[in-house]
């Protein structure tokens, strides 16, 4: 058994028996404390991708906040997490836009919505940011407005010299082929914008991630930055397996060149080290480095391991962690993980309902950093 899988199985033990985690832990790639990324900023607490949500992560002790990436129809980066609209703006209340909503096929699936390429940053402006979960607090909607790309850049420049510390920024190309297939590509406008802000070198303020790989092999080549492969999947069997389907099984752009590889195939060691050609690091989803089963009864079906009568994250146990992120590191690839919740139903059984000791376990593998709801919660298990 490795040191990894040693400390791993003591610490994941001795959590499940609510005994405080043991102080040996492996080491980040470069030694220094794993990155707390505000994940769409404080989305645990406000609306996804307003400035007043980075704000929160940044107070929260966030030390990167994440704008993704779409282009409006004038060609401005805007901070959304996907370019339709529906879910995270009020623009289904806006009578004006109505016959905006129409059908375009997004990583191969028809999607009717409204688009934001299909809007000026003007139109955008009107529109204000609502809570996509309905489980979270709604008494924010609409009272924010969506980002430039570059409001994100300058609040992240006037936080780092408030504060005294730098606060950099993570920004995801969402859906780079869409883009281009609409005429606007993300990937020079980003280029030229991080530039603009004086980040071109890997010890830059700054890293882009993209869950496809020909616009990472294409920023490659416009900028020394940090680039991440991102690393998706659509669920996780009884078992703990990682389940593969479609649009989640592989990188759009393989799809469109029919390169057979799927998102499981990036994070074997040849996976990994064609990543190490052109990336910097990986983001896995977090099950790919440590993932929970269900425990199964006679009658065939999953246990409610805390008896409330739903089955959920909180009735999975914890299996031992893979290899990844000592394969990666060895290929001295950095890793950020993704996403951490705070919600009970979202807690394997072996935390009892406390994000931080999901945080610790996940800290004590060796994670370089991570991508959180609920950034306080981060800082504060680190």
């Amino acid at each position: 058994m490795t040191l990894n899988r040693m400390v791993a199985t003591v610490f994941l033990a001795m959590t499940a028996m609510a005994v405080p985690p043991a102080l040996a832990q492996e080491k980040t790639l470069d030694g220094k404390p794993p990155l707390v990324v505000g994940h769409r900023g404080a989305s645990g607490y406000l609306p996804d991708h307003t400035l007043e949500g980075y704000r929160k992560a940044i107070e929260m002790g966030a030390d990167f906040i994440e704008p993704d990436l779409v282009a409006t129809k004038d060609g401005v980066l805007i901070a959304r997490h996907e370019p339709m609209l529906g879910g995270t703006t009020d623009v289904s209340t806006k009578p004006e836009f109505a016959s905006r909503k129409r059908k375009v096929k997004v990583d191969g699936i028809d999607t009717e919505e409204w688009f934001a390429f299909d809007f000026t940053l003007a139109e955008i402006k009107t529109l204000r940011a609502i809570q996509p979960l309905k489980e979270r607090d709604q008494s924010h909607n609409g009272k924010y407005a969506v980002p430039t790309f570059q409001d994100v850049i300058d609040l992240a420049k006037a936080e780092s010299a408030r504060l005294g510390r730098v606060i950099g920024v993570y920004p995801e190309t969402k859906h780079p082929s869409l883009h281009s297939a609409v005429g606007l590509p993300l990937e020079d406008r980003l280029v030229n914008q991080i530039k603009a802000a004086g980040w071109t070198e890997k010890t830059s303020p700054v890293i882009i991630q993209s869950f496809e790989v020909a616009n990472l092999k294409y920023l490659r080549t416009r900028t020394n930055v940090r680039l991440v492969q991102l690393v998706d999947a659509d669920g996780v069997d009884k078992d703990g397996k990682i389940v593969l389907a479609a649009p989640y099984d592989k990188p759009y752009d393989f799809v469109i060149t029919g390169n057979p590889k799927t998102f499981a195939d990036l994070v074997t060691k040849e996976g990994l080290a064609e990543i190490k050609t052109y990336a910097d690091g990986v983001g896995p989803w977090k099950p790919y480095i440590m993932a929970g089963k269900q425990e199964i009864g006679a009658d065939g079906k999953p246990k409610d391991l805390n008896g409330d009568g739903k089955i959920d994250e909180q009735d999975r146990v914890l299996l031992p962690p893979t290899d990844l992120v000592k394969n990666a590191h060895a290929l001295g690839l950095f890793v950020h993980t993704w996403t951490f919740r705070s919600e009970p139903r979202r807690l394997a059984s072996n935390f009892k309902g406390d994000p931080v000791a999901e945080y610790k376990a996940f800290y004590a593998l060796g994670i370089d950093g991570l991508f959180s709801d609920f950034p306080d919660h981060a800082a504060k298990a680190r």
